[in-house]
């Protein structure tokens, strides 16, 4: 999955309607903060005392959050390492 896909598809999972696209990585980083806030609040509902639906689909929700934050976390390692290839090339030929 390309990263503006993924951008995309995050910013449609939290229904962000204000998210100012602003650079690969960044955009990313924020993404995650966002995942993450998202997460520790579905993690609060599931030890609420909630009918057995609800705890489904907040498990389910739990779950595709968690899968998006790995991949975030995945194309930030990407960016950061594409980012030092070609810092390291540039230092190599000074």
């Amino acid at each position: 999955m390309g990263i503006k896909k993924f951008i995309a598809n995050v910013i449609e999972l939290l229904e962000l309607d204000d998210f100012e696209n602003s650079g690969k990585k960044k955009s990313v980083k924020r993404l995650l903060g966002k995942l993450k806030a998202r997460k520790e609040i579905l993690d609060k509902d599931l030890k609420k005392k909630i009918n057995k639906r609800e705890k489904k689909e907040t498990k389910e929700e739990l779950a595709i959050v968690t899968a998006q934050i790995k991949k975030a976390e995945k194309i930030l390692d990407k960016l950061n390492k594409k980012k030092e290839n070609k810092t390291s090339k540039t230092t190599k030929e000074k």
